[in-house]
């Protein structure tokens, strides 16, 4: 359990690197494209569809590290006035229901990349199969930190906000 619990934490926080950094690159091609409009009277084909192909991966990537961290959107008024076992239980139906969702998530993103296979996106030269990607590696991490979160709390250990032992759920 350990290995695996390290292994999770090293994707993490490889997750959330990879996101940062697509956001800085994403913030230079559009800094550089209004540079080149702007200041050169030229542009940069190339800035903006790169840009929103970033800018998928850094929100997928980013909210795969939120769910598996715990400060992803949640509804927790009715949690204040439960007893901790029911509280566990409606965690879990939630960790449930997000895998599901992450698990769709890769499975049509995948069907969506492979219609647009063929596809090329004429501004970069490359696939349209690119445009879905981030929709199946969010999808994956999603499913594979949700899936997580239940094994961790079966087993008695905290899910909320791991680099922080001392915080349980609420």
């Amino acid at each position: 359990m350990i290995l695996v619990a390290q292994a999770m934490r090293i994707l993490s926080t490889a997750a959330l690197w990879l996101a940062g950094s697509g956001l800085i690159l994403m913030t230079v091609f559009i800094s550089g494209q209004v540079f080149m409009r702007y200041v050169m009277n030229d542009s940069l084909v190339w800035s903006e569809p790169a840009s929103v192909i970033l800018m998928g991966w850094f929100i997928f990537l980013g909210a795969a590290v939120g769910i598996r961290e715990g400060y992803h959107l949640s509804f927790d008024v009715l949690l204040h006035f439960l007893p901790q076992g029911a509280k566990l239980v409606l965690f879990s139906i939630s960790d449930a229901v997000v895998a599901f969702f992450g698990a769709g998530m890769a499975w049509y993103g995948s069907k969506l990349a492979l219609s647009a296979w063929d596809v090329i996106l004429p501004s970069l030269g490359i696939s349209g199969a690119v445009d879905f990607l981030p929709l199946v590696g969010g999808g994956c991490l999603i499913f594979i930190f949700s899936i997580e979160r239940l094994v961790r709390r079966a087993a008695g250990l905290p899910t909320v906000r791991f680099g922080d032992d001392t915080v349980e759920e609420v």
